[in-house]
């Protein structure tokens, strides 16, 4: 089943799953596991794989899209 085009917070994503960080954003992110010791989500630049980055899981991101 394919998400729905919208608004979602990272913690409702699935491990894999892309995402942009707004509507209009470039750049999409493949969201990764949860580090308890940060007790953020590691995400990683889909055409970097080198750029991670940090997110809390209430941070709010546009998923569902096709790209």
């Amino acid at each position: 089943m394919d998400r729905i085009e919208g608004i979602y917070t990272i913690r409702e994503l699935k491990n894999g799953e892309f995402f942009k960080l707004n509507e209009d954003s470039k750049r999409v992110y493949i969201r990764g596991e949860y580090d308890r010791s940060e007790k953020k989500y590691c995400c990683t630049a889909f055409d970097d794989v080198c750029m991670e980055r940090m997110f809390k899981g209430d941070k709010k991101v546009f998923a569902g899209f096709t790209f």
